[in-house]
C-alpha cells in the first residue's frame, strides 16, 4: 500500500460500472450516464454534501473521455491557472482537439473575477467545465455560468452504498486486500451509519482501524465494534451550519412547528443543535413562529418563546437545549392563527401601493390650543366615557373605509 495516499483515493472508481450510488443520475437509462458513455458531455456543476462522490465522478469522466482533462482546486488556484489551461487547450500541437475538460473542485471558492475568466471559453465550447461544490450553486456560482451548465444534485450515499464500497475496499489489492482482516458485516454497517452519508469518513475510519490494530495470534486483524467506535468517536456532523443544509434544516424546523408536529419539531431542533447552530438563532426562530403562526390563537406562546429566548441568552449551552425544546414544543402544540400576520402584510401592501387618504381630523394629535381651532382632535369621542368602554366612531381615512385587514378565524376565541 502506498502510505502517502489515503484509502478513499486509492480505490476511487475508474469506470461507470465501478461507481457506486447516485442511481438517480447515473442509472443506465439516465442522461448523464449516456452522455459520459458517449463522451458527449456538456458543462456540468455537481453539488452535494462532502463524501457523496463528486470528485470520484470527475475521475470516471477523466478515464473515459478522449479530451485532455485538467483538474484544479479553487482553494489553491486562480486566474493564472485558468489561463494556462486555456492556452494549452488552444495549442494545436499540445491538444489537436482544441477542446478540454476542466474540473474545478470547490468552485464556490472562486470569486466573481475568477468565474468570469472562465465564461467566454465555456460559452464557445473551448472548455467543458465540471464544477464541484458542497454549496448550492444557485447561491454561490455566477448566473452566467449556471445558465451554460447542467446543474446536477448528488445525494448523500445510502447505508447500503457505503457498505458496498467498504466491502470492496477490503478485497481490492489497491485497497486493504493484502491484509488479513476479519470484520463482521454488522460492524461494517455500523461504520456506514456513523459516517452519515460521507463515504470518505467511512473509508478513513476503516483504514485507521486496520492500521492501528495489531494482528492477533490467528494471523488476522480483528476489527470489532469497539475498535470502530474508537476510530470514529461520534456520528459525523449532520450539516454545515453555514451551508445549504442549514437553510433546509431550519425550514423543516419552522414548518414542523407551524404544522403542529412536536416530534418532527424536536427532531429538527436536535439536528440543528448537533450541527452547531447558534442557540440564540434557534430561539429567535421560535419567537417569530409564536407570533406569525400561533398569533391570536394563543398569545401566551409569544410570552413563553420570548422568555425562553432571554433564558437561553443568560444560561447558554448545553442547558439551553431544554429551554429551546420546551418553547418549540409549546409553539408546535398550540392552536394556530396567522390572522395578525396576514393583517399587517395586507396593510403594508396598501400603504405602499395605494392612495390611502388622510388621517381623520378628530383622531389627530392637538398638543397646541391653536391646532384645536383648526379642527385637530375636534369631535373625538373618548371610549372610556361610554358604556363598556366602547363607542363607534371612524378611525380609518375616508378612502379606506370598509377595508378589512384582521379576519378573525376559528382558532381565535
Amino acid at each position: 500500500m502506498n502510505s502517502n495516499e489515503p484509502l478513499a483515493y486509492r480505490i476511487r472508481p475508474r469506470t461507470l460500472e465501478e461507481y457506486v450510488g447516485q442511481e438517480h443520475i447515473l442509472g443506465k437509462d439516465k442522461l448523464l450516464y449516456r452522455t459520459i458513455k458517449a463522451d458527449r458531455l456538456s458543462s456540468i456543476i455537481l453539488f452535494g454534501p462532502p463524501g457523496c462522490g463528486k470528485t470520484s465522478l470527475a475521475k470516471v469522466i477523466s478515464e473515459t473521455t478522449k479530451y485532455k482533462f485538467y483538474k484544479i482546486n479553487a482553494v489553491t488556484s486562480g486566474v493564472q491557472e485558468i489561463k494556462k489551461v486555456i492556452e494549452e487547450t488552444k495549442n494545436f500541437m499540445l491538444n489537436p482537439a482544441e477542446k478540454s475538460i476542466l474540473f474545478i473542485d470547490e468552485i464556490h471558492r472562486f470569486n466573481k473575477l475568477q468565474q468570469d475568466a472562465l465564461l467566454p471559453f465555456v460559452e464557445n465550447g473551448t472548455i467543458i467545465l465540471i464544477g464541484a461544490t458542497t454549496e448550492n450553486p444557485y447561491f454561490e456560482v455566477n448566473k452566467a455560468l449556471i445558465s451554460r451548465s447542467i446543474v446536477v444534485k448528488l445525494e448523500p450515499l445510502s447505508i447500503d452504498n457505503i457498505f458496498t464500497i467498504l466491502k470492496n475496499a477490503l478485497t481490492k489489492k489497491e485497497g486493504l486486500g493484502d491484509y488479513n482482516i476479519k470484520i463482521e458485516d454488522e460492524t461494517l454497517k455500523k461504520l456506514a451509519i456513523i459516517s452519515n452519508g460521507d463515504v470518505r469518513t467511512a473509508l478513513n475510519g476503516l483504514e485507521i482501524a486496520v492500521l492501528t490494530t495489531n494482528m492477533d495470534k490467528d494471523g488476522f486483524i480483528h476489527i470489532t465494534d469497539e475498535v470502530i467506535k474508537n476510530c470514529i468517536q461520534d456520528k459525523k456532523a449532520i450539516f454545515d451550519k453555514n451551508g445549504e443544509s442549514h437553510y433546509d434544516n431550519i425550514s423543516a424546523f419552522i414548518k414542523s412547528m407551524r404544522g403542529s408536529d412536536p416530534d418532527a419539531t424536536v427532531f429538527y431542533l436536535a439536528r440543528a443543535i448537533e450541527g452547531g447552530e447558534d442557540p440564540m438563532f434557534l430561539a429567535r426562530r421560535i419567537t417569530i413562529c409564536a407570533s406569525e403562526d400561533v398569533g391570536m390563537a394563543n398569545p401566551n406562546a409569544l410570552v413563553v418563546a420570548n422568555a425562553a429566548m432571554q433564558a437561553v441568552h443568560q444560561i447558554g449551552m448545553p442547558e439551553a437545549r431544554i429551554l429551546l425544546s420546551e418553547a418549540a414544543i409549546y409553539v408546535a402544540t398550540s392552536k394556530k392563527s396567522n390572522a395578525s400576520y396576514m393583517a399587517i402584510n395586507k396593510a403594508i401592501e396598501d400603504v405602499r401601493t395605494k392612495d390611502t387618504g388622510t388621517i381623520p381630523m378628530h383622531i389627530r394629535n392637538a398638543p397646541i390650543e391653536k391646532m384645536k381651532e383648526l379642527g385637530y382632535s375636534k369631535g373625538y369621542l373618548y371610549p372610556h366615557d361610554f358604556p363598556g368602554h366602547f363607542v363607534k366612531q371612524q378611525y380609518l381615512p375616508d378612502k379606506m373605509l370598509g377595508v378589512k385587514y384582521y379576519e378573525k378565524d376559528e382558532n381565535v376565541e
